[in-house]
């Protein structure tokens, strides 16, 4: 494993200067599954919740929370993004919703946390929208599947 490279050499946190990187073409796609009662799933899959277009609204927060990334997470860098997707896939069997988030810019360093946070935020956005009908709403499975391009080049989860 490589050295962190948010720490310098006395162990103080500090954020990355990228300014001597290339800025190339990146691209991070991140996934989690929010589990629900099959009642609530209905509500989901039918549009038929208290609140509203559940997948609707978790799919604009999903993106507004990509672009608000180093607001949240504190040695980010803010990032002109290009694309922001953003994904549900309905799982009956499994009472569950798929996220999946593919964030991409143009600059000098990755994506990843943008995928990663936009896939979170619109689980959360979900489970506030449902929680007055099931609070035993479970989050989980949320991780990094791919990342291209950078100085590291290719990576993609097993």
């Amino acid at each position: 494993m490589s050295k962190l490279t948010h720490f310098d050499t006395a162990g103080q946190a500090h954020m990355v200067d990228v300014g001597a990187k290339d800025a190339t073409h990146r691209v991070a796609i991140a996934t989690g599954t929010i589990t629900m009662a099959p009642e609530t799933f209905a509500l989901v899959r039918d549009g038929t919740a208290k609140k509203g277009d559940v997948l609707g609204i978790a799919r604009i927060a999903g993106i507004m929370a990509t672009k608000r990334t180093a607001d949240l997470i504190p040695l980010c860098h803010p990032l002109a993004l290009t694309k922001v997707a953003l994904e549900f896939a309905l799982d009956e069997a499994g009472s569950s919703v798929h996220c999946t988030v593919r964030a991409e810019t143009r600059g000098q360093t990755g994506v990843e946390m943008e995928a990663l946070t936009g896939v979170q935020v619109a689980l959360l956005t979900i489970y506030d929208m449902c929680k007055a009908a099931d609070r035993g709403m479970v989050m989980g499975g949320i991780r990094l599947l791919e990342k291209h391009g950078g100085k590291s080049g290719d990576w993609v989860a097993q």
